[in-house]
């Protein structure tokens, strides 16, 4: 795969597919801009030689309808501003204002348009669509790794529309790849995982697939219940996904096999509902009422969790440890973020909602690397062929 230190790039004109899909809050203002500051090395890059830069992203679920809660004027003002460089913006993706701006583009100057997915045809993957956009730019680059796993225009098509040397990776879309094949290749040892999140069905593939190069896995979370239900355990009012419970065992018999050390929580905090005025108490794991559920590990959970990755050389954590989204149930997974970024340790953080929970608690520079895609690396860890990636492998040219 070709990647940008490799590109004739100098002074021509670029596709750079980022992605700026940024948390906002309800007047439009940005939450979190990791995402935008992630893409700055390579649009950086790209001015230094004098490129003509189109920057594309999506923003949220609009459907292919327009929708100006997701408009991505205000990414264009934090750009400009931590470029401290003239953002151009095009209200439209394809069509007659883009044609224009893209046609008046000097060397130098920057183009966003505005959000792929106010066009129906990014996420239906349209050819058609995806040559509109490959007409905009000489060389394509694709920075957007959280999208990788998405069979989508501006993400797989586009890359039919240029040939091998004319469209290659980022400076983001590289380390993510450097990260997660040192993960799947030759991780150092003790290797440990944490894994959270509320479900065990979309983690399924990659725990399978990494429970060979493991030496320890610290389940969390809402899919700790359904490997305590799989044992035998009642779990209240708990979330748990029934048709994972055989699923369950068989992870647990394969870690088994594998000598791999697995750590489950021995209390939670709990309560009846989710609310931050909610009434909540601590209990053992093997004492959760049927009507109450639980919301976050408890503190003799944190210590074993803590005891457990103690030591480790590389650490992967995917998924929080309760509800982080709500202050009460968020302490776990705070606590453990700091004592995670205080080890002397690689440390690499799936994206999506662990790179935020990481965010929350400050702790995003006490790590080694924090990935912008959650879904992707869940993809790629479980060895899956990403279409974004494969997109940009070179075609074999056969000779007779």
């Amino acid at each position: 795969m070709l990647i940008i230190q490799n590109m004739n790039l100098q002074e021509n004109s670029v596709f750079i597919r980022c992605d700026f899909n940024v948390p906002l809050d309800v007047y439009g203002n940005i939450l979190d801009d990791a995402r935008i500051r992630a893409a700055l090395p390579t649009i950086q890059y790209c001015l230094d030689r004098k490129c003509k830069i189109i920057l594309a992203s999506h923003m949220g679920r609009p459907k292919g309808k327009v929708d100006p809660k997701l408009s991505l004027t205000p990414v264009a003002k934090r750009l400009q501003t931590l470029l401290e460089h003239s953002i151009s913006f095009s209200h439209e993706v394809v069509g007659e204002e883009t044609t224009t701006k893209v046609a008046s583009l000097q060397n130098g100057e920057i183009l966003l348009l505005e959000n792929l997915r106010f066009e129906e045809g990014e996420t239906k993957n349209d050819k058609s669509f995806a040559a509109n956009l490959a007409q905009l730019a000489t060389f394509y680059i694709n920075d957007a790794f959280g999208v990788c796993h998405r069979a989508h225009a501006s993400v797989e098509a586009i890359t039919t529309f240029y040939d091998d040397s004319h469209k290659g990776a980022g400076f983001l879309l590289q380390k993510e790849i450097d990260f997660f094949q040192m993960l799947l290749q030759n991780p150092a040892h003790p290797f440990s995982l944490i894994i959270g999140g509320s479900k065990v069905s979309t983690k399924l593939e990659a725990l399978m697939h990494l429970l060979p190069k493991i030496d320890k896995m610290i389940i969390g979370g809402g899919m700790a219940f359904t490997f305590l239900k799989a044992l035998g355990y009642k779990t209240g009012k708990s979330i748990v996904e029934d048709d994972l419970l055989d699923a369950a065992q068989h992870i647990i018999k394969i870690a088994k096999e594998y000598h791999v050390k697995l750590f489950f929580p021995i209390d939670f905090i709990i309560a009846k509902e989710i609310s931050q005025n909610t009434s909540s108490q601590i209990v053992t794991f093997q004492d959760i009422p049927k009507d109450y559920m639980g919301l976050d590990i408890g503190p003799a959970t944190i210590t074993l969790f803590e005891e457990a990755i103690k030591g480790s050389s590389v650490i992967f954590w995917n998924g929080p440890m309760g509800v982080f989204e709500v202050d009460k149930f968020s302490y776990g997974s705070i606590k453990l973020a700091h004592y995670v970024g205080n080890l002397h340790a690689t440390k690499i953080i799936g994206g999506g909602d662990t790179a935020e929970m990481i965010h929350n608690a400050n702790a995003t520079d006490e790590m080694t690397f924090v990935s912008t895609g959650g879904g992707a690396s869940l993809e790629l860890l479980a060895s899956k062929k990403l279409p974004g990636i494969q997109g940009l492998v070179p075609r074999i040219k056969l000779s007779f």
